[in-house]
């Protein structure tokens, strides 16, 4: 019987034997390959903390002991020793999130997959501990890519500040954090991993003097009591230690029997410790192994013994932002580019490639990027910061108050905009276009294709004066979708065929399709429609206002949240305007949306042409007078008029 399937909690591994401990580390691995080439996932971080989350799980006590995940993609093997074994549909709606999550398990403690917050939680929790008299310990896992973010320091700065509270840190360096980690802090690890004088010395000194009888014992323990002085010498390590951090390691990540005797005397130690492991990323699965690119950080579907793709990859938005980012780059010597630890992720490997000295990679710090973004501005470049769209939110006070009030001429562009779907409610890039709206003098732009993404990535780095921002959906990018006229500075993508419409579309990015679908069910109740995309949705362009007062009705659909969003932004301009036309604004209803497919969650929130086209139907009847009140419809006759 295998001994994965007799683990059903973290206390199903206190009576296996090393050589079983050993055994269940393969079987894992093996697990892991085979489920998540299937389904797709995180699965590199996940190969490489197999032994280190068995041995987590061995020395502490979860739930009574906080085990907290940053970030929580290399949770896989934590979900599996705490009896979630069906990764059938991982990812997928009513499967295991690719996250830890407090729906699933008690053993679950952070949701969040921000980086770089892991740290601030444990403060807090510790702090909790220590007032409420608990007996309980706190561990926090962080990889040396998260360590780049700035709230971690934030956070160590105050974690050594309390000497005797204790809380253990475990620092999972595997030299990367999608691709090679990088920065001082990461070169500063390095040291550490690859100096090993003192270890060797230390190894050789204990054989030479346990062989000699009565004194050898202690002159060795007085030694190895002397280690920060002997450490600093031959291993530059004190950073952690003069932050008043006990540190140990670095330590073998793939040995259990050295991660239980380190995390062991960490647990006993009754204030802030570091454990600094190293790990192998995509470790035991050869094709992980030698994918230099990011050791299969996350994958789609892949044939398991070759690691190849199921499918073909389809030309994907990021793709397209990454080709043109690179004709830009030989166009223009000014150009630049900025990512936060995600080159691949974001399209910018070609241009890393052909332009290796204008790519700057900060780490995990998208504040510093931004601001770092209006110095080169400021110094006559201009830069190009492509991030997930999610991921801005932790800079909004530094797009609004470094880069716009000080009018800088940086691009933002924004990956995985809308609703992403299977890694859950900390990824959909839902808040964007309502955060964006409130800063001054910011251009932004949601392209419905990939020719409207040349065109406006082009748009956007020609403006040297303000803020700029294009943001797109994750995956394929679908067919062209052409304009047949041009309003202001607004595409129009459907004509009414009538000189008093009844409907005003108004098409925001890549739901153009899914706009003119809404169109056509329309004209089959005989209601006519003008569909437009603006291209530009803030400002809102001044040729909409007249637009809006030839029809009866304006329908907004975006794929952003509606509390703040696009909708609101028009639905304002034409009450500057004195347009007193009704609207109605479609799009993402302020809550967090559970993992499933992009088009599961967007059928769940009412995004599709049926859903849309019903309820515009049901307004436009009620215009016509032509709609019956009756007690049942009540309800839905108050949400339109929300």
């Amino acid at each position: 019987m295998p001994l994965l399937t007799r683990i059903r909690g973290p206390r199903d591994l206190d009576g296996l034997t090393p050589e079983q401990l050993d055994e269940l580390a393969e079987e894992i691995r093996t697990f892991l390959v085979d489920a998540v080439s299937k389904t797709g996932g995180h699965l590199g971080p996940n190969l490489g903390v197999v032994e280190l989350t068995i041995a987590l799980h061995r020395v502490f006590d979860s739930p009574k002991d906080k085990v907290l995940w940053d970030t929580g993609h290399q949770a896989y093997v934590h979900k599996l020793l705490t009896g979630r074994q069906d990764f059938s549909k991982l990812r997928a709606k009513g499967g295991l999130s690719g996250y830890p999550s407090r729906a699933e398990s008690e053993h679950d403690v952070i949701e969040n997959s921000h980086a770089s917050t892991v740290l601030g939680w444990a403060d807090g929790i510790a702090k909790a501990n220590q007032l409420l008299k608990r007996d309980s310990h706190v561990v926090a896992v962080i990889g040396d890519g998260a360590l780049t973010g700035g709230m971690a320091w934030e956070a160590l700065n105050n974690i050594a500040d309390a000497k005797d509270r204790p809380l253990v840190i475990v620092v999972n360096d595997n030299e990367r954090s999608y691709a090679p980690t990088i920065g001082g802090l990461a070169n500063h690890l390095a040291t550490l991993r690859t100096t090993d004088g003192y270890e060797r010395f230390l190894a050789r000194t204990k054989e030479m003097l346990e062989r000699t009888p009565v004194v050898g014992k202690p002159l060795y323990d007085t030694l190895h009591g002397a280690k920060k002085g002997l450490k600093d010498f031959i291993a530059p390590q004190g950073m952690f230690e003069d932050l008043g951090l006990k540190y140990v390691g670095p330590i073998d990540g793939h040995d259990i029997q050295a991660l239980e005797s380190a995390l062991a005397r960490a647990k006993r130690f009754n204030g802030p410790v570091i454990v600094h492991c190293l790990t192998e990323k995509g470790r035991g699965y050869k094709p992980a192994e030698q994918d230099e690119a990011d050791r299969f950080h996350g994958i789609g579907p892949i044939h398991p013994d070759t690691g190849l793709p199921i499918k073909a990859a389809a030309q994907s938005w990021t793709s397209v932002f990454g080709d043109e980012m690179v004709k830009l780059g030989h166009e223009r010597e000014d150009i630049v580019a900025i990512t936060a630890a995600m080159l691949q992720p974001v399209g910018l490997k070609k241009f890393a490639e052909v332009f290796p000295d204008r790519i700057y990679d900060v780490g995990i710090a998208e504040q510093h990027a931004a601001v770092s973004a209006a110095g080169l501005a400021t110094g006559g470049l201009h830069p190009v910061f492509a991030v997930y769209a999610t991921f801005l939110n932790r800079a909004f006070d530094q797009v609004l108050m470094d880069v716009a009030l000080h009018k800088c001429g940086v691009t933002f562009v924004l990956d995985r905009a809308g609703v992403t779907g299977d890694d859950g409610a900390s990824h959909n890039g839902m808040w964007d276009m309502s955060m964006l709206q409130i800063v001054p003098g910011l251009r932004l732009a949601a392209p419905r294709d990939a020719d409207q993404l040349r065109a406006q990535l082009r748009e956007a780095v020609a403006v040297e004066d303000a803020p700029t921002v294009v943001r797109y959906s994750k995956g394929v990018v679908g067919p062209a979708v052409p304009a047949v006229g041009r309003v202001g500075g607004m595409d129009v993508l459907r004509e009414p065929g009538t000189d008093r419409p009844d409907v005003l579309l108004v098409s925001v990015g890549a739901l153009a399709p899914m706009c003119l679908e809404v169109a056509e069910l329309l004209q089959k109740q005989g209601i006519s429609t003008t569909v437009v995309d603006p291209r530009w949705v803030k400002p809102v362009d001044e040729a909409m206002a007249p637009l809006a007062e030839r029809h009866r009705v304006v329908v907004t659909v975006e794929d952003n949240s509606r509390v703040g969003g696009v909708g609101s932004a028009i639905a304002q301009a034409l009450r500057d305007a004195g347009v007193d036309v009704p609207l109605r604004d479609f799009g993402i209803p302020p809550r967090f949306l559970d993992h499933a497919s992009r088009a599961e969650v967007l059928a769940e929130i009412g995004l599709t042409a049926p859903d849309i086209a019903r309820q515009v139907t049901g307004l436009v009847a009620r215009i016509d007078g032509r709609y019956e009140r009756t007690a049942s419809d009540v309800d839905s006759v108050e949400a339109a008029r929300d």
